[in-house]
């Protein structure tokens, strides 16, 4: 009994009940799950017409080539080959993996070394260039030294001592305008607008007519938020590094990156690059009169910028690396808060230091009120806030609100100070009248940076995921 396909005794016989011819069963079955017929007849035919039949185990008989003893010595022969050939290729394989282990590991050795010295030079430098002692001015103490500077040109001084002259002149007999916030109103405010979706920022700045805010991201974009359409409309590109801070001047948009850059927009591209310092740079801040940018970094200088030309202005290193900047509202003295817990205060034209005021640790956050005379400050991990006298270069009051704080910020008539912290903001009021602190505002909404809003009628916070929600009287 024969497999009508294959001419062989079938191992599991099956008759088909058509055509009475018999099949090895997988064999045929494959056929007519391909074609659906009987292979002899070709009729039309299913697995349910076939009939296993019931045999004795069929015995195959040996292949020719095993019936003898030289043809089992011959197969034994060939396999010994074929397992010598397959063990000498394997042992080539070894021996290739085994080269090109030792080039890779001796090349990671060679590029950690490199990298190391190349960090040995680079933390050389850098400890080189700040201890430099050559200056154009005297420094208090030989805490600050001016390098490479060609100075704050005689324009840009003219125009320093003009702006100085004409704010703080005005600044004593400014009266509240009339439509400003009150405390009644900001005991009424809550979150009124969220933005439409992250944006991974880490600074905030509203522009001066408060329709717009930036909100600079750790991915190096830019977003600029309509206050109007409640939306980020508008986005740049400061590159691939890390946003570190950003502000308005006028119409430009001006970004500091950790790179080491500082690059101005305006109409949506870039139109100007710095990159002075060697390092991060921390923070950034502008001149009342518009016509000079500072930005500080942790190469432990700060750098004017003469925005008439472009150019950088001058250098001046300390012994600290820092980390928050400021400009005085009259801007004759520029502030910059450094690791090593210090408050420097220079003067802007000729770059000397004019007062150190000592904190508890590096410094967190600093604002000028628009007195003129007061600056608040927060340590890093602190859960207070300094309010110093510039007058008298001591601090006069302490907020503690319990919780950690990361942004503070005076508003335009100087009565109230905003704090804020990741268990939210806490805005407190300074009574001339009375000559007391009250506390207006207290809401638990988590931020890392604060800014006001038109008249103070808004405040903006930015949280640690990058959403801007605006708190508003309700």
């Amino acid at each position: 009994m024969l497999c009508a396909i294959s001419g062989e005794a079938p191992q599991v016989p099956v008759a088909s009940r058509k055509s009475g011819n018999v099949f090895e069963k997988r064999l045929v079955e494959a056929y007519i799950a391909e074609n659906g017929r009987d292979p002899v007849t070709d009729e039309e035919i299913s697995t349910e017409d076939l009939v296993e039949l019931k045999t004795s185990r069929i015995v195959r008989p040996r292949p020719p080539t095993l019936t003898s003893i030289p043809s089992l010595l011959s197969v034994f022969q060939n396999e010994w080959d074929a397992l010598a050939l397959e063990t000498y290729t394997l042992r080539q394989q070894l021996t290739q993996t085994r080269q090109e282990l030792s080039t890779a590991l001796y090349q990671h050795d060679a590029a950690v070394r490199v990298i190391a010295r190349l960090s040995r030079e680079r933390d050389e430098a850098r400890e080189a260039l700040s201890g430099i002692s050559v200056h154009r001015g005297s420094a208090t103490n030989g805490d600050a030294m001016q390098v490479d500077a060609p100075g704050l040109s005689s324009e840009l001084i003219a125009n320093i001592e003009a702006t100085q002259a004409r704010l703080s002149k005005t600044r004593r007999k400014r009266p509240v305008p009339a439509d400003w916030v009150t405390a009644d109103a900001l005991n009424s405010f809550a979150p009124a607008d969220r933005s439409n979706k992250p944006t991974y920022a880490r600074s905030l700045a509203v522009n001066a007519s408060c329709d717009a805010v930036l909100l600079g991201g750790s991915d190096g974009k830019i977003g600029v938020y309509s206050t109007s359409e409640k939306a980020i409309t508008e986005e740049l590109d400061a590159g691939p590094a890390e946003v570190t801070g950003t502000l308005w001047i006028g119409t430009k948009v001006v970004a500091s990156t950790s790179t080491g850059n500082v690059k101005i927009f305006e109409s949506g591209r870039e139109i100007t690059s710095f990159s002075g310092h060697a390092g991060t740079v921390t923070a950034i801040a502008s001149h009342p009169s518009g016509d000079v940018l500072a930005s500080v970094g942790v190469d432990k200088s700060y750098i004017f910028y003469d925005l008439t030309s472009d150019t950088i202005a001058t250098q001046v290193f300390t012994h600290s690396g820092l980390t928050v900047a400021g400009f005085h509202p009259d801007g004759h003295l520029f502030a910059a808060g450094g690791h090593d817990g210090q408050i420097k205060m220079f003067d802007v034209k000729t770059g000397t230091n004019a007062a150190n005021f000592e904190s508890t640790g590096p410094i967190q956050a600093i604002s000028f009120s628009e007195n003129g005379t007061w600056l608040a400050s927060v340590a890093k991990d602190s859960n207070s806030v300094s309010v110093w006298d510039l007058r008298k270069a001591a601090v006069i009051h302490t907020i503690d609100i319990a919780s950690p704080i990361l942004d503070v910020q005076w508003e335009y008539t100087g009565q109230f100070l905003a704090i804020a912290g990741p268990s939210g903001i806490v805005v407190q009021q300074y009574s001339k009248s009375t000559k007391e602190w009250s506390e207006p505002l207290k809401s638990a909404v988590p931020s890392i940076a604060v800014g006001w809003g038109l008249n103070a009628s808004s405040i903006y916070c930015l949280n640690a995921e990058g959403l801007l929600t605006t708190l508003k009287p309700q």
